[in-house]
């Protein structure tokens, strides 16, 4: 099966290769930029994991389901190894540092703090009400200290990951099913504002043709072996009788190294929002704004663009019995049959 998905995010690359307009940035590094770019994926063809290069599947899944606690320290993160948010956090320490010892803590330092000394943790592993606190606490009151530029959460907000679950399973044709992490208000406490700022599902109801095919599918037969089924014998079996389709909107796109873990990672919350209101994932769409790659990252997008796909895996998913989605952990989600090639590395611009 033709893994377009790869194909997609390869041509991507060369048209910001191509066409891009070099422009410099909040790091420094400079870029080449494209505007108004798109991703689309079905999700009947597998799951969204770029094969072209390996992925690291265990840091992105700590960190959406970090987000779907509604954590914003890292200590979560680095406890279970993934240390994407850590140069945002260290960054920060490192500005000020002269408050805490006479020297700075070098990073394997820092980490170590961060994971054995909670009252350490507590002040600079938090990032502030990033993704994780406007999905679960939009609204909720922070506390700034100006002098160590830190942020204690004071008042709980509203819960738009339950609400959205709950309005998915009683009005699932709203128009108004989204989630936003661009919380203006919050902006100036946040380490980092969001790039991929907001969020839409869609659900449709599936005919009889397409709900057979489906679970014919499902049951490793083609569509044929259904052919004698209706709705309440669908019913009777509990399979879906709607799909939902998921699309996200990004600001800022780190296409090399922060779009695929993206991509997939939208992908992963499609799967667990449709397994939560017992509905077939659909499609997997992304509107990226400043689309770009980083002067740094130019030779190993041109690799990349040399080589073959292979066929997209899949995913196994449950829910924890709690049926909370703040408790899933990695047991719930498992990745078969991803056949990749090798790693390319590229260095984090904070």
């Amino acid at each position: 099966m033709t893994n377009w998905l790869d194909l997609d995010y390869q041509k991507l690359l060369s048209d910001i290769i191509r066409d891009g307009k070099v422009k410099m940035d909040r790091t420094g590094t400079g870029t080449k930029s494209v505007f108004g770019k798109q991703i689309r994926h079905d999700m009947r063809f597998g799951f969204p994991l770029l094969t072209t290069k390996r992925m690291a599947w265990k840091t992105m899944v700590t960190e959406l389901l970090w987000f779907l606690k509604g954590d914003t320290n890292i200590k979560y993160l680095v406890d279970n190894g993934c240390n994407i948010w850590t140069g945002d956090a260290y960054k920060r320490y490192k500005a000020v540092w002269e408050y805490d010892l006479d020297e700075p803590l070098s990073m394997e330092d820092f980490v170590e703090r961060i994971k054995t000394e909670p009252d350490f943790s507590r002040v600079w592993g938090e990032l502030g009400p990033i993704y994780g606190n406007q999905w679960r606490e939009w609204g909720s009151k922070w506390e700034t200290n100006r002098i160590l530029g830190t942020t204690t959460r004071r008042k709980p907000g509203i819960d738009q990951i339950e609400n959205l679950i709950e309005e998915l399973k009683t009005n699932p044709d709203s128009r108004r099913l989204m989630v936003s992490a661009w919380n203006v208000d919050d902006l100036e406490r946040m380490v980092l504002p969001p790039c991929h700022y907001g969020f839409q599902v869609y659900t449709t109801e599936m005919s009889i043709k397409e709900r057979r095919a489906r679970w014919a599918n499902s049951v490793g037969h083609n569509e044929y072996y259904a052919v004698n089924l209706d709705h309440e014998d669908l019913d009777e079996r509990g399979f879906p009788s709607r799909k939902i389709s998921l699309m996200w909107n990004q600001r800022s796109v780190d296409t090399f190294l922060g779009l695929p873990f993206n991509i997939a990672s939208y992908g992963l919350l499609l799967m667990i929002l449709g397994k939560a209101v017992n509905m077939i994932p659909d499609e997997l769409i992304g509107n990226l704004g400043d689309t770009h790659l980083y002067l740094d990252h130019m030779t190993q997008a041109s690799k990349q663009i040399t080589r073959e796909p292979f066929e997209l895996p899949y995913v196994e998913l449950d829910l924890p019995v709690s049926g909370k989605l703040e408790d899933l952990t990695h047991e719930h989600i498992r990745l078969h049959d991803y056949q990749c090639h090798e790693q390319i590395k590229a260095p984090l611009s904070n």
